[in-house]
């Protein structure tokens, strides 16, 4: 019963997400986007009082970097640091 009430919630979410699967997909980028000019605003020379906190996120969002600032709309990396095109 229990396994049957799962699927069924599952495909109703699934019916309801796909129309707006491509607003969500933006809504999502438009996100990280914003979140990544707060974790790199500092070097690109706008104040971040979180900065400090942000440091050790940079590895794991470095991989991510040239795609951001390609959107963003830089041809080339902003940062002196970061090299990646």
């Amino acid at each position: 019963m229990i396994d049957s009430l799962k699927k069924l919630v599952d495909y109703y979410v699934e019916v309801i997400s796909v129309p707006h699967r491509r607003e969500i997909a933006a809504e999502l980028r438009d996100e990280e986007d914003l979140f990544f000019l707060l974790l790199y605003s500092e070097m690109i020379g706008i104040p971040n009082p979180a900065y400090y906190y942000t440091l050790e996120l940079y590895p794991h969002m470095i991989e991510k970097f040239h795609e951001w600032h390609l959107r963003m709309g830089m041809e080339k990396s902003p940062m002196h640091g970061i090299r990646c095109c």
